[in-house]
């Protein structure tokens, strides 16, 4: 296959798994995905990046593949992630429900459309549930037919914001009662989604979920396809953001500045850039007298995504985010 119709034809999976404290198991899920069970390196498969929060004790692994390789890819991730994560002892800030908490399938490239990218993400929960006895999983976005709840609207619904969430009270889409060790797993697919987190200088939580809750989609005067939760985080207070990608442009005076924008099924949408919310945060922090120390944005743009990968997978290079330093687009 040329670099160009593999282009076309990419997909990206942001696996959200419950480790942080452990480098080497998150590698070892990482590399996962990257070979059969044969030990044979799948040739259009890549894991652009790891991040890995201590504090939250969860990491955010990006693995893009063609529409053919995703499914196996991240399944074989997902396996390693569950003999090795153990939800019973798990520890962390983060909300979370599984040890393998999420996995989102975003299109990429031009011809990946909603169907396609429903269908394997249907088709990850249902083997996983069936490789790994014991796990379970529910579905949200284009996955959850006929009803295409959102991510957001999931996870409220199974109190995943909670700690103390009963799994025997949840009633998964897919695979047994969850168990305590592997816990439930939403699995999904959508336009691709950024997490961009931005930190304050604070420890005054309730300052922190009141700039939350200003600037989630939500709340009038909010963000487009923002949702935010504030969380403790290394002695501040962090804004941690999921940016989704809205269809078409924002409206009125958000678009004084030009928003990324891509395209789906012929559907234009669009995403706030991490510039934009750092800067609502400040302004809202700033009212209460309270700094920003900083911004993160875990991973990538979609726009960077997919030329990352191209790079990538031109390359060869299938542990680029050991590469990702040294080479400069």
């Amino acid at each position: 296959m040329s670099s160009g119709t593999l282009g076309r034809r990419l997909v990206a999976c942001l696996l959200n798994v419950s480790e942080a404290r452990r480098r080497d198991v998150v590698e070892r899920v990482a590399r996962a995905a990257l070979c059969n069970v044969e030990g044979v390196k799948r040739e259009d498969t890549t894991v652009l990046n790891i991040f890995s929060d201590h504090d939250y004790n969860r990491s955010v692994i990006t693995i893009v593949a063609s529409i053919d390789s995703i499914r196996e890819a991240v399944l074989s991730a997902c396996q390693k992630a569950c003999t090795l994560i153990d939800m019973s002892s798990h520890m962390g800030v983060h909300p979370c429900l599984g040890a393998v908490d999420l996995i989102p399938i975003y299109p990429l490239g031009e011809d990946m459309g909603v169907e396609k990218c429903a269908q394997e993400a249907r088709a990850v929960a249902q083997e996983l549930t069936e490789r790994v006895q014991g796990t379970s999983a529910f579905l949200f976005g284009w996955a959850d037919s006929p009803l295409q709840r959102g991510l957001a609207h999931r996870r409220k619904e199974l109190d995943w914001f909670k700690k103390s969430s009963d799994l025997q009270a949840i009633r998964p889409d897919v695979g047994p009662q969850p168990q305590r060790r592997y816990g439930l797993t939403g699995v999904g697919a959508s336009p691709y989604v950024m997490n961009c987190n931005v930190t304050i200088d604070t420890h005054d939580m309730a300052i922190g979920r009141s700039v939350a809750a200003a600037i989630r989609e939500s709340t009038p005067g909010g963000l487009p396809g923002v949702q935010a939760l504030a969380l403790p985080h290394e002695g501040a207070v962090e804004i941690a953001c999921n940016v989704e990608s809205t269809e078409g442009p924002p409206l009125g005076h958000l678009t004084n500045d030009p928003w990324p924008c891509f395209s789906i099924d012929g559907t234009p949408y669009c995403h706030a850039p991490a510039a934009l919310i750092t800067t609502r945060v400040a302004e809202l922090a700033g009212g209460q007298g309270v700094g920003v120390k900083g911004t993160a944005l875990v991973g990538f743009t979609p726009h960077e995504c997919k030329d990352l990968a191209e790079f990538a997978l031109s390359q060869g290079i299938g542990e680029f985010w050991k590469e990702q330093r040294r080479i400069r687009m």
